[in-house]
């Protein structure tokens, strides 16, 4: 124990800030782990995940044909819970609760992709910018009944001409001549509760150019939504556009300042992509578990194919997968929960959230291509049964589709993490710099390379040099100057280093600050990382034959392959540390209740 503390080092020492786990040591800082949840935090877990599984899932083929009435009742049950009112203040009849309980609320809704989606754009999308950006008359007026349930929120920012690029919407807003009112003309799309929400949180131009956020209510004159979209998945949630013809919004209703919609739309998308990535841990245990049951009743050539090496694989990848997005996902609520310190002002709130854009971006990326991963692996231990709608993975297949456009979609996620990366660099706030010189005094000495000692070692090592080869890719990149904002090959290629090194630094530093169920800790560490490294290496090649001039390719490629230490691992004995667990439990094997 005394070896694991030293391994770990003091928490006081090292700061903590968005992206700090690109120049920090692995086990640097101690953060917040599941098995930390306090016993409030577990029984708050333990009541949603009940819901979902007594309501919601009994009632999900009637909300599949757009039973709205269904999930009113649904919406108005979790809000007699609390379920609705975790992030909104007591004093507007919220519980004012911590990130890491919110994130375990959205994770415990994701039995059903429709259900999830509807809940989550309510709680999250839909409220959220009336409790950060509202004045004290349109939080009084609005968030109570959204909290308990009694209203439905909708968030409105995309256009059929302006998806990524957002602030290229054309709706417009102009004042009427009497001042009392802005008369709107437009359209908006694929707006999620579109056909029965009660409040609009809409985005639009005042006077063409003025990116704005209004709040919109069911009924203001001039205003309709359109037929519901068909959609290859998520049936049961309501998508449709919402439709302006000298709509009348009253002067009160401006969201915010006038021309600084942008501050509210990219922050609560940061808020957006946080929530995700806890719906994807749910959805993620949700989908192992239809596998496992799958796998160990089918049977083929006299035994279950559970027995099957390959089966077992996808089983093993799936659980490891699984720990390292909890991993991330409350390790990032648990750090914006401390960047609050219990401060209620919305200003604050936000400016916490903000500081963690990188690893929002990251787990909103990591958390819908895993997640998808798993389903389709859980799909194809079902076979031919895993195409009919008879089970329920051929649902989540659809269902889960549109995770990777959703929230920003997965391209421009990935230009952002770097992006954000080099900005915070150029502005003294993130010490890329520093770490390229001293990787450079390691590569002329490789005596100065980490060597890791005690639990994992060989792991640690490979989470070091996956840091330091993000590091070389990243110098090589900025050499391109200001032309590597067009080279989005090259910033992908960064962005999923970084994606890695987060994931695995995460999974190393809650396995060796977790004593219980150590060898199985290991066990889906070491499957992780096993994995991770490679991928780490490959992009970083990849960014690395893409911007390095013909003539020094070879041997930077050499210098990249110095980076590349590891140990060697039998997948195979790593895969049946893990195995046994899973099919013991049905499915996840960590369990918070």
């Amino acid at each position: 124990m005394a070896e694991q503390a030293h391994d770990l080092a003091p928490a006081t020492e090292v700061s903590d800030r968005g992206g700090s786990f690109l120049f920090q040591p692995v086990g640097a800082r101690r953060f917040v782990t599941p098995e930390q949840f306090s016993a409030e935090q577990r029984q708050f877990f333990r009541t949603a995940i009940e819901f979902t599984r007594s309501e919601v899932v009994e009632k999900r083929e009637r909300f599949a044909d757009h039973d709205y009435q269904v999930l009113r009742d649904l919406i108005a049950k979790a809000g007699e819970l609390g379920l609705l009112g975790v992030d909104v203040g007591e004093e507007f009849g919220g519980l004012g609760l911590d990130k890491v309980t919110s994130m375990l609320v959205a994770e415990s809704q994701a039995g059903d992709g429709s259900w999830a989606t509807t809940f989550g754009a309510h709680t999250g999308i839909g409220t959220l910018p009336i409790a950060f950006f509202g004045t004290p008359a349109q939080k009084a007026r609005y968030l109570p009944d959204l909290a308990a349930g009694r209203k439905v929120a909708a968030y409105a920012l995309s256009e059929a001409g302006s998806g990524s690029d957002a602030l290229g919407a054309k709706t417009v807003a102009r004042l009427s001549e009497d001042g009392t009112h802005y008369l709107v003309n437009g359209g908006k799309m694929w707006i999620t509760n579109g056909g029965f929400a009660d409040v609009y949180v809409v985005f639009l131009k005042v006077d063409g150019d003025k990116f704005t956020a209004f709040i919109v209510e069911r009924g203001t004159p001039g205003f309709t939504t359109g037929r519901e979209e068909h959609k290859l998945g998520l049936r049961g949630s309501s998508t449709t556009p919402l439709i302006f013809d000298d709509a009348r919004i009253p002067l009160e209703n401006v969201l915010g300042e006038i021309g600084k919609g942008h501050k509210i739309a990219f922050n609560i998308l940061n808020v957006g992509r946080l929530k995700l990535a806890a719906f994807a841990v749910g959805g993620m245990k949700w989908s192992l578990r239809c596998g496992v049951d799958y796998a160990a009743q089918r049977k083929q050539f006299g035994k279950s194919i559970a027995q099957f090496a390959l089966i077992r694989e996808k089983l093993a990848r799936a659980a490891a997968q699984i720990y390292a997005s909890e991993s991330m996902t409350y390790r990032a609520a648990g750090a914006i929960d401390e960047a609050i310190g219990g401060r209620s002002d919305p200003g604050e709130v936000m400016a916490a959230i903000e500081e963690y854009a990188i690893e929002a971006s990251i787990m909103k990326v990591a958390g819908s291509e895993w997640m998808f991963q798993i389903i389709d692996d859980m799909l194809q231990i079902h076979g031919g049964n895993g195409f009919v709608t008879d089970y329920p993975i051929e649902r989540a297949y659809r269902d889960n589709r549109v995770n990777r456009i959703f929230e920003g979609t997965n391209e421009i996620n990935r230009l952002l993490i770097p992006g954000m990366i080099f900005k915070r660099a150029m502005k003294g706030e993130m010490p890329l710099m520093e770490a390229v010189m001293r990787l450079e005094q390691e590569l002329a000495d490789p005596r100065h390379f980490p060597a890791p000692m005690g639990r994992l070692a060989p792991e640690r090592r490979g989470a070091e040099m996956a840091k330091r080869q993000f590091v070389f890719a990243a110098k090589w990149a900025a050499m391109l100057g200001p032309a590597l904002q067009q080279r989005q090959e090259v910033l992908a290629a960064l962005a999923d280093n970084a994606i890695e090194v987060y994931a695995m630094d995460s999974v190393l530093g809650r396995t060796l600050a977790s004593g219980d169920r150590a060898e199985l800790r290991d066990a889906l560490c070491r499957f992780f990382c096993m994995e991770s490294r490679e991928r780490v290496f490959d992009r970083a090649r990849t960014a690395i034959c893409s911007v390095v001039p013909a003539d020094e390719l070879e041997a930077q490629l050499e210098q990249l392959g110095r980076l590349h230490r590891f140990t060697p691992v039998n997948g195979a004995e790593v895969r049946e540390a893990i195995v046994p667990a899973v099919l013991e439990a049905g499915g996840y094997p960590l369990v918070y209740v």
